[in-house]
């Protein structure tokens, strides 16, 4: 089988790849190897688990025939809520139906103008106000996705709570008569995680195959919808609530051809959400796509997406094939804004005219549609995902900012001629009265923070209180040791002999920083940076010579990027997944060490890791050896802290030019990576829920190289230009 890759958006900035198979995949090919399944190679467990202390996880806050009948615009007597349909009963309850190839809602036609709003990207605090910014647009539907990860981070521990409460964002959406699209998965892509699956699926063995029909899989989705599915059947529309759509999978067209698990899912659905709400499936509007993705005989409406300024009308007679008589209205459920970016990349953008006349187009024939994104927001925490190009190792991680060049920025602006130009499209053919721009929130510069180290990263980690250790003879996956995000520090030793040796590790997953230390003749036991082994690169490190007293000991720190979300290679296991050779002979009988930080929607209780590097900055007698190292020219992994203090709490970005890569947290809440470095995003956004008023407090994990005059900037406005493309 194989992907469809469309053309790039017409009039757009952008250098990127991306996960559906509509159009959000630039590169202007005809096609790519996918689809077929991988079963993943079981790695070798022999673990003496030495579990020294708890499994404590770190920091962080809380964090969808013919034409003619199908584009015939509506005569001028009748209107978008025309009641002149005959067939369709009215029952005395509330129903969102197909008939005659439109929708009906209440038994009066209906036009879907909706927008992607995915409630995991936004803060809680902040959720209303996006939603009115959306309805001010002139929308009346919100599409989210539901990302299994966020709610079932580990095995059997459900989350529904702060930046995962999805029942209180529904029922906002209902409160302000916004009906929704939900897109329920289990795979939802996104850019996201791992496509939304746990990344505990990865450690099951034997290995899973994702989005099969694969007994072992349907079970685990099964327990998965068995929770979340009766979750949302009271909030469907038949039963007072804002649903009239969920979609089954996400353009499974673009993947495989199971129809077996696709209509597992349908059967599932059906026996939790009942017969009354319409399913969908989205997939490329091409006929491949369509032909693997679409479900029939199970009454599952086909929707279709494809790339912006594309024709819409043959594309939606295509659409019209694969969905029963009558029932096939119009619908482009991923109407491309904007698009995403990756790290090294320049920043996408699209022209505001070009995208508001290409919706235009849709809306002139009567045909339904959805913005992608409305509003895009903050991959906080560790939950960005990354692409593939021709193969695994061209890999691309997401930037933390997941603005989109959407019409409601990452920070919520609506003063932006994206927004007032699709604006003044969509007023033309909505119904309801016009809601009021709410104004752009207030930001606010705080000034210089100046920071200070507070601990380095391998003396942290030396406390037995605050990591957990599993031994084995070859290195295991960061799955395989509990360890699903941030960081693993993997540790071994060898014998150096000679004036030279060299390193290579032919499979890492994504980032490694080798770092080397012994005792020897001048004392030198403090590790020493030797290199980096990126994924795709897989090229060799030459390791210095010390006249040791013992063995040399190696240290790998691995950094977990961001899984891949789309593609067939979406099994992405993450750290070291093959032997590490020094001299050619590989090394055996190593140490993997969990670096917990706390995920968006692990709690707001503070890090041990992070709570300890702040203890060490408010005593000054852990800072005289640091203040001591401060010059010298040794990239060791870094803790710096400082304190800001604010009278009046409001949106801020923390500027990171001069840095290097990282992660950062305020007020223990993980607000992201910075790579300024590689650019193209400077500043990471700060939502003023995360800040207080009086002091706050920010901690920063360095990886590489502080800058110069160790401090930060608070800033009020996005910056995308660091880089060598910035």
């Amino acid at each position: 089988m194989k992907d469809r890759l469309p053309k790039r958006p017409g009039n757009v900035s952008l250098s990127s790849s991306s996960c559906t198979s509509g159009s959000r995949r630039p590169p202007p090919v005809a096609a790519s190897a996918g689809g077929t399944v991988f079963k993943l190679l079981t790695m070798a467990r022999k673990q003496s688990r030495r579990r020294t202390a708890i499994f404590i996880l770190v920091i962080c806050f809380a964090a969808l025939g013919t034409l003619a009948p199908v584009f015939a615009p509506l005569p001028s007597s009748l209107s978008s809520r025309s009641n002149s349909h005959h067939n369709l009963k009215k029952s005395d309850g509330r129903s969102f139906e197909i008939a005659d190839d439109k929708f009906w809602r209440d038994g009066e036609q209906f036009q879907i103008i909706g927008g992607d709003l995915h409630y995991f990207r936004v803060l809680p605090e902040y959720w209303e106000d996006r939603l009115l910014r959306a309805k001010a647009l002139g929308l009346n539907t919100i599409q989210t996705y539901v990302p299994w990860n966020l709610h079932e981070p580990r095995q059997g521990e459900l989350v529904f709570e702060g930046i995962a409460d999805i029942i209180s964002f529904l029922k906002l959406c209902h409160k302000l008569n916004l009906l929704v699209m939900l897109r329920a998965g289990p795979y939802i892509c996104g850019e996201w995680d791992l496509g939304g699956f746990p990344a505990w699926l990865l450690a099951i063995e034997p290995a899973l195959r994702l989005r099969s029909s694969d007994p072992p899989f349907l079970e685990l989705v099964d327990s998965w919808w068995n929770i979340l599915l009766p979750k949302m059947s009271p909030l469907l529309y038949t039963n007072g609530g804002p649903i009239i759509m969920v979609q089954i999978e996400n353009e499974f067209g673009s993947y495989g051809n199971d129809k077996a698990y696709l209509h597992h899912l349908v059967n599932l659905a059906r026996g939790h959400l009942g017969n009354d709400v319409i399913l969908y499936t989205t997939d490329g509007g091409s006929r491949e796509t369509l032909e693997k993705g679409t479900i029939s005989g199970d009454a599952v409406f086909s929707a279709v997406d494809f790339t912006t300024g594309d024709d819409p009308r043959p594309i939606f007679a295509l659409q019209k094939k694969f969905n029963e008589p009558g029932k096939s209205p119009p619908l482009s459920t991923e109407f491309y804004t904007g698009w995403l970016t990756h790290w090294g990349e320049k920043i996408a953008s699209t022209s505001a005219t070009f995208t508001a006349d290409s919706l235009e187009k849709i809306l002139s024939m009567n045909a339904s549609v959805v913005l992608y994104m409305a509003h895009g927001g903050t991959n906080f925490g560790f939950y960005n995902g990354a692409n593939s190009g021709a193969d695994e190792s061209d890999y691309k991680p997401d930037l933390t900012s997941y603005d989109y060049d959407a019409p409601i920025s990452e920070s919520g602006d609506v003063d932006n001629a994206k927004y007032k130009a699709l604006q003044r499209v969509i007023s033309k053919y909505t119904v309801e009265e016009p809601t009021s721009v709410p104004p752009d929130n207030q930001r606010a510069t705080y000034g210089r923070i100046e920071l200070q180290k507070s601990a380095f990263l391998f003396d942290i980690v030396d406390n037995p209180e605050l990591i957990s250790v599993v031994e084995s003879e070859i290195p295991l996956s960061m799955e395989s040791v509990g360890q699903m995000f941030g960081f693993v520090l993997y540790a071994s030793e060898y014998n150096s002999k000679g004036n030279r040796s060299v390193l290579s590790i032919p499979k890492v997953h994504d980032r490694a920083q080798v770092f080397i230390s012994c005792t020897s003749d001048d004392n030198r036991k403090r590790p020493i940076y030797i290199g980096t082994i990126s994924r795709g690169s897989n090229r060799a490190i030459d390791l210095p010579h010390f006249s040791c007293v013992s063995r040399t000991k190696i240290y790998i720190l691995v950094e977990n990027m961001g899984r891949l979300n789309y593609g067939p290679y979406i099994f992405d296991k993450k750290g070291i997944l093959s032997s590490v050779y020094v001299g050619g002979r590989p090394l055996f009988k190593w140490r993997m060490i969990s670096i917990p930080f706390h995920n968006l929607n692990e709690g707001r209780k503070i890090s041990s890791i992070v709570s300890d590097a702040y203890s060490k900055f408010i005593k000054a007698s852990s800072l005289e050896d640091l203040n001591y190292r401060r010059h010298r020219d040794n990239l060791e992994p870094t803790f710096y802290t400082g304190r800001f203090a604010i009278d009046q709490v409001k949106d801020t970005y923390l500027s990171f030019n001069g840095w290097s890569k990282g992660i950062a947290f305020v007020n223990e809440f993980n607000i992201g990576r910075y790579w300024p470095s590689v650019g193209p995003q400077c500043n990471l956004y700060v939502p003023a829920p995360i800040l207080r008023e009086g002091e706050n407090v920010v901690v920063i994990l360095e990886l590489e190289s502080a800058s110069s005059k160790l401090s930060l900037s608070s800033t009020d406005r996005p910056d995308f230009t660091c880089g060598s493309i910035g």
